[in-house]
């Protein structure tokens, strides 16, 4: 099955059409949102999309702005994810206005309450506020360790700002998400850029890739364990079965020996000859005695 083509890079905000040619009628555009990036259909007539494009999208919540970082032409003989939506149209003067507005009333809407959690002392923590484009409600994400009874803090919330009110709880990897930062990878968490759901992930992920389990170099800001665990274990778990274990008798071409270690990366394990020398070998160049092991 195909998959989409890579973006095409639009470094130094150059167009991706030559001059005088005209444009695809559909794009491909990786949006950034407030909280995340996400793809969308772009159909704009014969306009380029270009990085830095403002698009009015339908996200999650409802309507919202974000900003184009990057953008391709869209081959019809690719297949479409199902989830993938279009957007709508590009944002005007108005539009930017109005989402500039919104920021500010977040702002105000964070600091209110925050105040009347601290006043009624309620046993939770504010994380993030949302105002959606069309100003139909203002979403309240916060983190709590149990349920917390919050209906007079939602009494006090419509009083104040006469508009739809959801107080959503969410746990610590959502925090994360909401509020962004950079891995010990160097780069913006993943899910900030990409990912939509959180799959599971186990310390048994991070043992059959051999890491080592200082929870400082596999955890995650969230405090949990990362997201990136999950990636390549499928491959870790395929290719250290097809190896021998620790402890088996292998022939070699210096004669038998026993395997030590696992290299899981390049394939390859570590055998101790019975000369008492040491010496690695790919999987294709062993022979393996079922039999004998530790």
């Amino acid at each position: 099955m195909k998959t989409l083509k890579a973006p095409i890079t639009t470094e130094n905000d150059e167009d991706i059409i030559p001059a005088g040619q005209p444009g695809p009628e559909i794009w491909v555009a990786c949006v950034r949102l407030k909280h995340r990036s996400q793809v969308f259909l772009v159909h704009l007539g014969e306009d380029p999309v270009r990085k830095g494009d403002k698009l009015i999208v339908e996200a999650e919540n409802g309507l919202s702005v974000g900003e184009v970082t990057t953008a391709w032409p869209f081959d019809p003989s690719d297949p479409v994810p199902g989830k993938m939506k279009m957007a709508l149209r590009k944002a005007r003067e108005e539009d930017l206005q109005v989402e500039e507005e919104n920021r500010g009333i977040e702002d105000r809407a964070s600091l209110f309450c925050s105040r009347c959690i601290e006043s009624r002392g309620l046993p939770m923590k504010l994380v993030e506020v949302e105002y959606l484009f069309d100003r139909s409600k203002i979403i309240f994400y916060f983190t709590a360790e149990n349920r917390v009874d919050f209906r007079e803090l939602v009494k006090d919330l419509v009083q104040q700002f006469k508009t739809r009110i959801e107080l959503r709880q969410i746990w610590v990897r959502s925090e994360a998400q909401l509020l962004g930062g950079v891995g010990i990878c160097g780069r913006d968490l993943c899910c900030t850029r990409f990912l939509t759901t959180f799959a599971p992930v186990s310390i048994k992920m991070a043992k059959e890739q051999q890491m080592l389990l200082n929870p400082e170099k596999i955890s995650g800001l969230c405090g949990r364990l990362m997201c990136c665990l999950a990636y390549e274990y499928g491959h870790y778990a395929k290719t250290k079965k097809r190896l021998p274990k620790c402890g088996a008798v292998v022939d070699t071409e210096s004669g038998k020996g026993t395997v030590t270690r696992q290299n899981l990366m390049e394939g390859k394990v570590t055998v101790a000859l019975q000369d008492g020398k040491e010496t690695e070998i790919a999987l294709e160049e062993l022979k393996v005695d079922p039999f004998t092991s530790l």
